[in-house]
This record gives structure tokens, sequence and C-alpha cells, in this order.
């Protein structure tokens, strides 16, 4: 039984195109399972996802169901945990991108910060636009020199910070400052958020 479990997961993994290293040993007694390894920014490798079979459970629990001959079976259940230890998944994301992590992934995706007090009405008008395209936007309407909130945001790694004073006011854009780079790319309010949605969305993971 252990070794036609054994030989599904690994028929499984084949059919999916991954490849995979047999471990003798390392399964629980319950039924064999799969183990998703990440390696680090340094090299280290961490066991992360796992997909368990398990056989024990459902028979234990007196789990069954009926077969299409009418006959009562015992399930094979599944384990899944995707991401494994949640807390270090994210210690290793965090070290992998040096805490720069990219727009989709960032908790704080755009911050908007108003040159001048007159352009925090406009600020705000532009952070509920892009809330309501489902990015996540925050405010910052400070009375501290443009360069100031610049900085404190780049060292928060914030991936996208607009700029707006009373010329973007005026022509309804924003200046864009991507974290990194020095310069700044004035847009208008519809194609910076075309853009900024398009980078916001996950990749494909599978």
């Amino acid at each position: 039984n252990w070794d036609i479990l054994e030989k599904s997961l690994g028929d499984a993994c084949r059919a999916a195109g991954y490849e995979f290293e047999l471990l003798p040993g390392e399964g629980a007694f319950y039924g064999p399972k799969l183990e998703f390894t990440l390696t680090d920014a340094i090299g280290r490798n961490w066991q992360c996802g796992t997909l368990q079979v398990d056989t024990n459970m459902p028979e234990r629990l007196g789990t069954a169901y009926v077969a299409q001959d009418g006959t009562k079976n015992i399930p094979v259940m599944l384990h899944r945990a995707t991401l494994g230890s949640f807390e270090r998944f994210i210690g290793i994301l965090i070290e992998n991108y040096a805490g720069r992590l990219p727009l989709w992934l960032a908790p704080r995706q755009v911050v908007v910060a108003s040159i001048v007090s007159d352009a925090n009405d406009y600020v705000h008008e532009v952070v509920a636009t892009l809330n309501a395209a489902g990015l996540r936007a925050e405010a910052d309407i400070r009375n501290e020199k443009i360069n100031y909130k610049v900085r404190e945001h780049s060292l928060a790694k914030v991936p996208a910070i607009l700029a707006v004073g009373m010329k973007e006011v005026e022509e309804r854009t924003v200046s864009v400052r991507r974290l990194g780079n020095k310069q700044t790319n004035v847009q208008a309010i519809d194609s910076a958020i075309i853009n900024l949605s398009t980078e916001a969305t996950p990749p494909d993971m599978l």
C-alpha cells in the first residue's frame, strides 16, 4: 500500500512537470508525503509546503464513501500545508527580496504625498481612486518637505510614491517615483492606475 501511494505521488509530480528526489524514511508513519524545499538568499534550504497522504485517519474516523459498484470504501486523505510555517515563509520572502517586496506583494503598495497643503484634497481623491482600483494606497499630507517624505517612504520600502503639487492638481496627473529610482515620471492618473494595477496583479503560481 505504501509503495502504491508513493508511486502515485511520483506520477503526479511527473505529470505536472516537476522533478523530485526520494528521501527514504522521511515520511510519517501513516503515509508518504511531498515536501517542497525553498533555497534562501544565502543558499540555505528550508522545508516549507507539504502534501501528506494519510490512509490512517479516515479509517479511525470511520469515514467511507460508496463506490460505483455499490461497495463502501475508505477514502485517502490529503493533508496540505501550502506554505508550511507561515512565519518561516514570510522570513524567506523578506530575506530574498532584502525587504524590497514586489508591488503585488507589498503590504503598502503606494503612498500619495502632497508637495503643498493646497494639494491635500487631490491627494485624498487620488488615494480613493487607487483604493477603488484594488490598490493598497495611503495618503501623506503631513507638513513636511517632499524630499523628507520620499526618503522616509523609500526607507520603508514602499514600491511606488506619487508626488502631488499644484501642477499635478491642475493637469490631473501624478509624479510617479519608483523605489530605487531617483527619476520621476509624470503620468495621467488613469494611466498610472492602469500601470500600477497591472504590476499589482499576482503572477500565476500554477
